[in-house]
């Protein structure tokens, strides 16, 4: 084979894996999707799946926002992973008055498995924390962070928050 064919076939070989790992990724959804639902219908639901802040100030300090959770299915649904997106964000479950966490982002802060379990129309609240100042002059701009509730079998429920850091 020649030098070109032998370079051609690479970067052909290469822009396909590219394109496979991008359209094939898992987890990823098309802007602006409502992931709230991402596993299984009639599991968890919350009547808001995303807040935003609106803007902003770093020199404000952090903002916090609290989603309620309810178990909307006939099973009980368990709770083995809980964790963000962002180290700028956490975030605490509350059930029944007892204050877990607050949890930060996987690799960036400990995620602990739980073994909590969301009874048959219970609800909880998912009380997530912003810290704009976090990223420092670089994190200002639109921001788009999750808070993610997992069982062994997938994700149960995905929280969005956005905001326009300003300085």
């Amino acid at each position: 084979m020649t030098k070109n064919k032998i370079i051609l076939i690479f970067v052909g070989v290469a822009v396909l894996i590219v394109v496979l790992f991008v359209v094939g990724k898992p987890g990823t959804a098309p802007a602006g999707a409502d992931l709230s639902q991402a596993v299984a219908p009639g599991t968890l639901a919350a009547a808001e799946s995303n807040f935003d802040f609106g803007a902003v100030s770093m020199a404000a300090g952090k903002v916090t926002h609290t989603f309620v959770v309810k178990n909307d299915s006939a099973a009980p649904q368990p709770l083995t992973r809980f964790y963000t997106s962002c180290m700028c964000t956490e975030a605490t479950l509350i059930q029944g008055g007892r204050r877990m966490g607050p949890v930060g982002m996987a690799g960036h802060s400990p995620v602990p498995n739980w073994n909590l379990t969301i009874a048959p129309g219970e609800e909880v609240q998912v009380e997530v924390t912003f810290d704009p100042a976090a990223h420092g002059p670089a994190g200002i701009g639109a921001i788009a962070r999750e808070v993610r509730l997992e069982s062994d079998t997938g994700t149960l429920l995905t929280l969005g928050i956005t905001a326009n850091v300003t300085p």
